[in-house]
């Protein structure tokens, strides 16, 4: 490790969330690959389907060339697995590549002054997915039949990542801006 190296303060975060600690952990260090850890979000959240709980876990950590995303799912068994299982999912980003940062902030109160926002999503473009939001289109003439076509827009949205103080606890939205704070001061350019 090298000095501002955070991989211990990760591994204290995976570690903290009692959600498969070694299996998230190990997923983590393989996808850095041995680099500097220089800035990190660790998101647990558990879902409820009918009258299970079932538990998520999205890790994104920042190196100096890239953005590394790992998600964990935990799953009750199937056909080919029938004991219970875990599957964890990592993608290594080169740091050049991510096209957008976009922050979103909601802050309640706005008008009794600064506060912290209660939530916030982050959402990381770099061209892997994007997302086509189509709507019949229309002219200003109201008694017109014609098909105008559609018309839409194309967005950027690999990544996605809403947290909330209410949900996540106080730290929550605060560590997740913090991240998204390094992560644009490393893709600018």
């Amino acid at each position: 490790m090298t000095d501002g190296d955070r991989r211990t303060e990760l591994n204290g975060a995976i570690d903290r969330t009692g959600y498969y600690p070694e299996v998230v952990a190990d997923a983590v260090d393989g996808a850095v690959g041995g680099e500097s850890v220089v800035s990190f979000y660790v998101h647990h959240e558990p879902t409820f389907e009918r009258d299970e709980v079932r538990r998520h876990q999205t890790v994104i950590v920042l190196t100096p060339t890239r953005l590394i995303l790992a998600h964990t799912d935990e799953h009750t068994g199937d056909d080919l697995l029938p004991e219970p299982y875990t599957s964890t999912s990592t993608e290594a980003v080169s740091l050049r590549a991510v096209a957008s940062v976009v922050v979103t902030r909601m802050t309640t109160n706005p008008t009794s002054g600064p506060r912290p926002p209660a939530e916030a999503v982050l959402t990381i473009g770099w061209g892997a997915v994007s997302r086509l939001d189509l709507e019949p289109a229309a002219c200003d003439d109201p008694q017109c039949e014609a098909d105008h076509g559609y018309t839409g827009t194309m967005s950027s949205d690999d990544f996605s990542l809403r947290v909330s103080a209410a949900a996540d606890g106080p730290d929550a939205v605060g560590g997740m801006l913090s991240f998204a704070a390094s992560l644009s001061a490393l893709t600018r350019g």
